[in-house]
């Protein structure tokens, strides 16, 4: 009885390293901040000023136009990327394209697009 413990006891731990080490991968977010530029009604902050000059209320979530998702809280605005971008592909054959429409990378190479290349990595 004492081995199968042992044995469960080191399944557990290499199941919660491989969960740990996806989690890192999956977590690789470029993200900004931007300290408050707040609008001011009747002497109250009301909202957070993004690069574009647009106003978000407090506590709200929005995607900008370079596809990063955006909250607005009272220290400023937070935005991380909504995709992923590849880095592990041919660059001599091939050509990564980001739809904004989507906000999706695609790599193709570079004399037929219609082709799509293997990618071996993904950051985001």
């Amino acid at each position: 009885m004492n081995f199968q413990k042992k044995l469960l006891t080191k399944k557990t731990i290499l199941a919660c390293l491989l969960v740990l080490a996806i989690s890192v991968t999956v977590s690789d977010a470029d993200c900004f901040f931007q300290p408050l530029e707040a609008e001011v009604s009747d002497g109250k902050a009301v909202g957070c000023h993004d690069g574009n000059g647009e106003l978000h209320e407090f506590g709200s979530h929005w995607r900008n136009a370079d596809c990063y998702d955006c909250f607005c809280s009272g220290a400023g605005i937070e935005c991380c990327s909504s995709f992923v971008r590849p880095v592990s592909y041919d660059e001599e054959k091939c050509v990564s394209i980001f739809n904004k429409d989507i906000c999706i990378y695609k790599v193709v190479e570079k004399d037929d697009h219609s082709k799509e290349c293997p990618v071996k990595e993904w950051v985001g």
